[in-house]
């Protein structure tokens, strides 16, 4: 009884995912009623409150698990090439545009700012950064990483909310990579320690 009963929680919760994702994409926006999401997803608007608590609880998840099912498997893996994985990031965000706009300019803004930063935070590791910039005390190579990630993040996401046209994910992994290039230049100019010269 209870494996079934769990097999239908889970069901539920990927229906309504599955419906936030279509109907953000659809619409363009995050303002949508708990009534059209429930609807969509065939279940009851109880059930929404019951599992997520509230609406931007509920796109959070879908978010999260649009990521996860997509797009970590393509980008996890630490030693494919650098431009596949920026490749297969930008091709996932340009396939799901409508949805990350509309998250990136509604309601979820700053949480979605925030998860994606977290989630190219998972692809700059401190052992990667360090083999680029040298012996880093740990301060440092967390503001480093906290600086990369966020910056990376106003990259795409300027790139999801403001380019015009078909988004074009090469340009996108070409621009990063070419800043990834430069950064690691940059160690050049630093001293033993991370410190400028």
């Amino acid at each position: 009884m209870q494996d079934r009963q769990d097999r239908r929680v889970l069901r539920s919760r990927a229906a309504l995912m599955a419906a936030a994702v279509r109907l953000v994409s659809e619409r363009g926006t995050t303002a949508l009623p708990i009534t059209d999401l429930a609807d969509a997803a065939n279940v009851s608007r109880q059930l929404v409150y019951l599992q997520f608590g509230d609406r931007d609880a509920l796109l959070m998840a879908a978010a999260a698990d649009l990521v996860e099912r997509e797009l970590m498997p393509q980008v996890a893996d630490a030693g494919a090439p650098p431009r596949a994985r920026m490749l297969a990031m930008a091709r996932h965000f340009a396939g799901h545009r409508p949805f990350y706009r509309a998250m990136l300019t509604g309601s979820c803004a700053f949480p979605m700012t925030r998860a994606m930063n977290g989630l190219f935070g998972s692809l700059v590791t401190r052992s990667g950064l360090r083999a680029v910039f040298g012996d880093l005390d740990e301060a440092t190579a967390r503001d480093l990483a906290v600086l990369i990630t966020g910056g990376t993040g106003a990259i795409v996401n300027d790139w999801l909310v403001d380019a015009a046209g078909p988004l074009d994910p090469e340009e996108l992994a070409d621009r990063l990579l070419r800043l990834s290039a430069m950064l690691a230049r940059g160690r050049s100019t630093l001293a033993p320690g991370g410190h400028p010269r």
